[in-house]
């Protein structure tokens, strides 16, 4: 009986500190935990959880109506013309999410593989498969396109991690496709590509408020369909940068997602967003295609790239002229490290691990 904007905001701390509290079932984070060791389901009620990109795993759950009805909401914007086309899905996850299990029918195949085992265990698993809908974090397809699977898909899709400019042009050149994102997280479905590229907010989904940032947004999400779990105007950690779209759908566009929150470095109270700092490393010498640029505490940053990389000094230069601009006491130490393949977490080539 209260205007939305009369209820409290809520966030992650907030509902895994009292989870029972958020769920019209009473379920408790460690029950949440026990029914997905068992395998995901207990009667009608899924439970699922986060790959853990902060360290600190989210949980959510749903019935089985729900997770159908969340499946048909990214059928029905990534896959809108499925009937007239059966497709074959391929999901890179950590973990098969229950909300898939409902994904099979004359129209669809999906297979999930397990993206912790390491792409070298399930190569042949996936090529047999020839999946024409390929869904991985964008490390992965890229490490598909160098690593030179014999892959076709029609459809390629980003997720479960940030999409960083870079890794771009590798992946749809290898594959010869668009490559599109799917915006999820336990909050549920956020956002997804149209034909043009452009990621749309799934508005038709959910309630999105948005907290200034910058020129970023952080947003704050609202779900009136949701019966199991609360979701009432919750703040994501995600940094968006709006945009705008030619495509005709009526739901707000993103440009980008820059990064995470947690990830703004702090310099003399100044916040600097990950997108700035990630352009300062590209944009210092074209050869730079990974690396990792970390703020260890409050005045030192360390800036990794893999050994010989051409453009090293170019980049530790315009790192450390972009973070003098804030504090001219900042240091940036240079380091080379091999940058191998890691499966057993999200990628964050920008990433604070200092407490500001």
């Amino acid at each position: 009986g209260q205007p939305l904007a009369a209820l409290p905001l809520t966030d992650k701390s907030a509902l895994m500190a009292d989870f029972a509290a958020f769920n019209t079932r009473g379920i408790s984070a460690e029950d949440a935990r026990a029914i997905i060791a068992a395998g995901l389901m207990q009667g009608d009620l899924i439970a699922g959880a986060s790959t853990g990109t902060s360290g600190n795993r989210g949980l959510y759950l749903a019935t089985r109506a729900e997770s159908h009805r969340w499946l048909g909401a990214i059928l029905a914007h990534a896959l809108p013309d499925m009937i007239a086309s059966p497709q074959r899905v391929a999901l890179i996850l950590p973990q098969s999410a229950g909300i898939y299990g409902a994904a099979r029918g004359r129209w669809l195949r999906l297979q999930h593989f397990d993206l912790t085992e390491g792409p070298a265990a399930w190569r042949a698993r996936i090529e047999a498969f020839a999946p024409t809908v390929l869904v991985a974090p964008p490390k992965i397809l890229r490490h598909l396109a160098e690593a030179d699977f014999r892959l076709s898909p029609a459809r390629v899709f980003s997720a479960a991690e940030t999409l960083d400019p870079n890794d771009r042009a590798p992946i749809e050149a290898r594959f010869g496709a668009p490559l599109r994102q799917i915006y999820m997280a336990t909050e549920g479905l956020l956002a997804v590509s149209c034909p043009h590229g452009t990621l749309h907010l799934c508005e038709d989904s959910l309630h999105f408020e948005f907290a200034p940032m910058g020129d970023l947004v952080t947003p704050r999400i609202t779900a009136f369909r949701r019966q199991t779990q609360i979701m009432a105007r919750y703040a994501m950690n995600d940094l968006l940068r709006l945009g705008t779209c030619s495509c005709g759908l009526p739901f707000q566009a993103v440009a980008e997602v820059a990064g995470r929150a947690d990830d703004i470095f702090h310099l003399r109270g100044q916040p600097v967003t990950p997108d700035i700092l990630r352009n300062a490393v590209l944009m210092a010498h074209p050869g730079i295609t990974d690396f990792r640029l970390i703020q260890t505490d409050a005045r030192t940053v360390t800036l990794t790239l893999p050994p010989g990389q051409p453009g090293a000094q170019d980049a530790l230069t315009a790192v450390t002229a972009l973070l003098h601009r804030f504090d001219p006491d900042t240091r940036v130490l240079l380091t080379t490290s091999p940058l191998p393949l890691d499966t057993t977490r999200k990628l964050r080539r920008v990433e604070r691990v200092w407490k500001a």
